[in-house]
């Protein structure tokens, strides 16, 4: 499946297309927000302007001798990639060691005092502390009187859209269909995922999540309601073990989302109450895997983690690289089955996606060409689309 040649990975060495303008624009434009965001000294300024040179001229560096995590780089691929131009490596990869770089340049693996300061915090806080989330956490109260399943499916289309929440918890799956030909959501599998999480199912679900801030709350809403009516039992939460890809949720934010919420009003607070006191109790918890960082697909995922994956009632897949990661970064033909696409992953799982790098399965031949018709193959990019996608077929016993 892996080796397919119709589906070939995902690189960055095509001028003019979206891999090479992330590689080539989004990253140095990246540094510059980085460097405007702390009063960094001069030793990380240099770094970023070696960054800068190295990722838009040069080629991929080895990390420094005492790295802390020099030798799990080299089990993933730096071995064979040092000296090779950041566009000729699989894109994935690329994108990843560049924010590996980015923190070994402003100083968070340490020593000194710019250790574990995440250099994407400010544009977090600013995000969550905006009054658009006030906004959002407040929509939650015309879902009080919907019946368990309205306010399920508007909670799981909140947690799709992210930081469109507001519009995702008024949104039906009819109504994500208004747009046809060009439909918003492009494929719909909610009805399988629902039937793995069925009112007093009381099993556990595993939930790797992509973006902090008013992504994450969603997210975090939408566990706080599968908990408080017994469709789950226990939730576990992946996390980010460091700062990545920007806005990719760590530890300290669910910590802020959390406190966020904590300071809301009405229905807010209530969901509020329940993730602090499953938090408390074991029923949620927070992992930081060191793979939620590897530039690799979870194809590649070490024992332990197939293990936790095995065990959960349903592994629910947030956002675009963490799709990418799950079916691989590859040029799939758009109608290759989501099912084919995961067929390696050890439990039953789940993708919430909203469109915005050129991977993509699970299509029907007609969405496809619709999709085409409309917009050319700027759907795969422009984050207007989004899909659910689920794979409930049985697995094989872990060994």
């Amino acid at each position: 499946m892996s080796d397919s040649p119709s589906a070939p990975v995902i690189v960055g060495d095509e001028p003019g297309s979206f891999p090479h303008s992330v590689l080539a624009e989004r990253h140095p434009a990246i540094i510059r927000q980085v460097r405007d965001a702390f009063p960094y000294g001069p030793e990380q300024h240099r770094a970023l302007d070696e960054l800068l040179r190295s990722c838009t001229e040069g080629t991929v560096e080895p990390l420094p001798a005492d790295a802390p995590d020099r030798d799990r780089w080299h089990a993933w691929g730096l071995a064979e990639y040092t000296g090779r131009s950041w566009y000729d490596v699989p894109w994935l990869w690329s994108e990843s060691y560049f924010y590996r770089r980015l923190l070994q340049a402003v100083g968070w693996f340490g020593p000194g005092p710019w250790q574990g300061v995440d250099p994407f915090r400010p544009a977090k806080r600013a995000e969550l502390d905006a009054p658009q989330t006030d906004e959002e956490l407040a929509a939650l109260d015309d879902l009080r009187d919907l019946p368990e399943q309205e306010r399920a499916q508007a909670l799981l289309h909140g947690s799709l859209w992210g930081n469109r929440a507001d519009l995702g918890f008024r949104l039906s799956a009819a109504g994500a269909e208004a747009g046809e030909p060009a439909p918003a959501l492009v494929a719909d599998d909610s009805a399988a995922l629902w039937s793995l999480l069925p009112p007093a199912q009381a099993g556990t679900l595993v939930l790797v999540a992509d973006n902090a801030g008013r992504e994450l709350v969603p997210d975090l809403l939408l566990i706080a309601h599968l908990l408080s009516t017994g469709r789950i039992a226990r939730a576990v939460l992946h996390i980010k073990p460091y700062p990545y890809y920007v806005s990719d949720a760590t530890t300290a934010d669910v910590a802020d989302a959390l406190r966020r919420l904590r300071g809301a009003s009405g229905a807010a607070a209530e969901y509020a109450r329940v993730l602090w006191s499953a938090m408390a109790d074991g029923r949620l918890t927070v992992r930081a895997h060191p793979f939620s960082c590897a530039p690799l697909p979870y194809a590649d995922m070490p024992d332990d983690l197939r293990a936790e994956f095995a065990a959960a009632t349903l592994t629910l897949v947030k956002g675009d690289l963490n799709y990418r990661r799950l079916v691989g970064d590859r040029r799939w033909p758009p109608t290759t089955p989501f099912r084919e696409a995961t067929a390696y992953f050890p439990g039953p799982v789940a993708a919430l996606r909203t469109l915005k790098s050129e991977v993509i399965t699970g299509l029907s031949a007609a969405t496809e060409a619709a999709l085409v018709a409309a917009e050319g193959q700027r759907w795969r990019t422009s984050g207007t689309h989004a899909l659910i996608q689920a794979d409930t077929s049985d697995r094989p016993d872990p060994q």
